[in-house]
């Protein structure tokens, strides 16, 4: 799983105390942000579960070896929710690009979330 903008990791934390498997990434252009997940998930990154990374959704790429990811979220994210449309072209191609072919993206703005369709940018 991915967040992108995750801010402080309080949504990013939510997911990793559920998850029995798998894992969360969560990405954020903000170092000040990165360094505040960072400091209040202590417990969810040393257990695997999570991890931060900072990074501009429209620049983000999988490292080495990170598999892609099925399920994408965003919250106040201005480059996906309507508000810089150009950096959201740009954010939704390097989704495509990190994501497997049936990967889901939620942006919010629905209720509670509304879906964005990736498969047009692939």
């Amino acid at each position: 799983m991915l967040e992108i903008g995750c801010g402080p990791g309080a949504a990013a934390r939510a997911v990793a105390e559920q998850l029995t498997t798998g894992h969360i990434l969560a990405i954020d252009r903000s170092a000040a942000a990165i360094t505040q997940a960072k400091r209040s998930s202590d417990h969810e990154i040393a257990s695997g579960r999570m991890s931060v990374r900072e990074v501009a959704a429209e620049e983000f790429v999988l490292e080495p070896g990170e598999k892609p990811f099925d399920v994408v979220f965003a919250i106040r994210v201005g480059a996906l929710d309507g508000r810089h449309p150009k950096r959201g072209e740009a954010a939704l191609r390097r989704i495509a690009e990190a994501t497997t072919p049936d990967a889901r993206l939620f942006v919010d703005g629905g209720d509670p979330l509304r879906e964005v369709p990736i498969p047009r940018y692939r």
